[in-house]
């Protein structure tokens, strides 16, 4: 199993943009989107090294995206926050700040992001906004209680 942090606002991956050269249909990934995979590459890297998973491994995400506290929050909301029972429901989607951290360590990770075949993710509160992943291979055990 590996670990590791991404530090600041979760990020979600971006609609790929299109554009008209001439006669000529451009397809690009937005820049943000590109700033925050080399983020979250760099990261991998620097807190995990050069760890990478079988080729046929079956892997398990867990991904907990934590969202700053609005400096409008009274004291019993930001307590309320802080303990799970308010959490957010602002933009990213969950879903798209999972593609943006499976889709970035394609090739640096694992082989592929298919490889992929359990995935948990959560939007919570906290004092320091961060994305905390989890990656692990299954194992037989693992493959049935997924069942």
């Amino acid at each position: 199993m590996i670990r590791f942090t991404i530090h600041g606002e979760p990020r979600g991956k971006g609609r790929p943009r299109v554009v008209r050269r001439g006669k000529y249909i451009m397809t690009y990934t937005p820049q943000e989107t590109v700033v925050y995979e080399n983020l979250v590459r760099f990261e991998y890297q620097r807190q995990c090294g050069n760890f990478r998973f079988d080729d046929d491994d079956q892997l398990c995400i867990s991904v907990v995206a934590f969202y700053a506290i609005p400096k409008s929050a009274s004291k019993a909301k930001r307590a309320a926050m802080l303990k799970g029972e308010i959490r957010p429901t602002k933009k990213p989607d969950v879903d798209n700040v999972l593609k943006v951290i499976a889709d970035s360590l394609n090739q640096i990770a694992y082989r592929d992001d298919s490889q992929i075949v359990r995935a948990i993710i959560n939007k919570r509160y906290a004092l320091t906004p961060c994305v905390c992943v989890e990656i692990e291979a299954m194992d037989e055990q693992k493959k049935e209680e997924a069942l």
